[in-house]
C-alpha cells in the first residue's frame, strides 16, 4: 500500500460548494490551511462505470490518512442510503479504520448527529465534529489522527469551547 499522506475529503454531491470553497482556502495565501487532497488521485470520468467508480475511490482512500466528512442532512441521508457513493466511501472509511474530522456545514461546534451516517453511530465510530471553519479544521487534521490511533475512545466527539478560543473562534 502507498504511503498515507492525503486527507480525504467526503460529501454528498449537494455540498460539492463547500468543497470546492476548502480548496479555494487551501489555495489562498493569506488563509493558514493546507491540505494533501486525496480526490487528485485516481480521477473518474463521468461516464465511467460505477463499479470504476467505487474501485477509484477505494484507492484515493487508501492513501488517505485521514478523512473530513462535510457534515450536512443530505451528507447522513447519502451516507447511510447504501447505493450512493458516499455511503460506498463511509463503508471503506470504516473497514480502513480512517479518522474522521466531521465539519458541521450548519457553523454548530458540536456533535450533531443529524449530520452523521448512521453506519458510523451505530457503529459507535470515534468521530470528531468541528464547525466548518478552517482555523479549526486545520487544527483538527494536524492534531486529531495521532489521537485516534493511540485513543480507545468510541462514539462521537468534540473540541471542548475552550479551544476555540485558544484558536481565536
Amino acid at each position: 500500500m502507498a504511503y498515507r499522506n492525503k486527507t480525504y475529503v467526503a460529501f454528498a454531491s449537494e455540498d460539492i460548494g463547500r468543497y470546492r470553497l476548502m480548496e479555494a482556502w487551501r489555495d489562498n495565501e493569506k488563509i493558514d490551511f493546507n491540505f494533501y487532497d486525496a480526490h487528485d488521485l485516481y480521477i473518474s470520468r463521468d461516464t465511467s462505470k460505477p463499479e470504476t467508480i467505487k474501485k477509484n475511490l477505494r484507492s484515493r482512500l487508501g492513501n488517505a490518512k485521514q478523512v473530513v466528512l462535510l457534515g450536512s442532512k443530505d451528507a447522513k441521508r447519502k451516507g447511510d442510503d447504501g447505493v450512493s457513493f458516499l455511503a460506498h466511501e463511509v463503508e471503506v472509511i470504516k473497514e480502513l479504520e480512517l479518522p474522521i474530522v466531521v465539519a458541521n456545514l450548519d457553523g454548530d461546534r458540536k456533535v450533531d448527529r443529524a449530520f452523521i451516517p448512521n453506519l458510523l453511530l451505530d457503529a459507535n465510530y470515534y468521530t470528531l465534529s468541528t464547525s466548518f471553519q478552517p482555523k479549526i479544521i486545520m487544527y483538527a487534521l494536524d492534531n486529531y489522527p495521532a489521537y485516534f490511533a493511540g485513543n480507545i475512545s468510541k462514539g462521537p466527539h468534540q473540541y471542548p469551547a475552550s479551544k476555540y478560543e485558544e484558536l481565536g473562534l
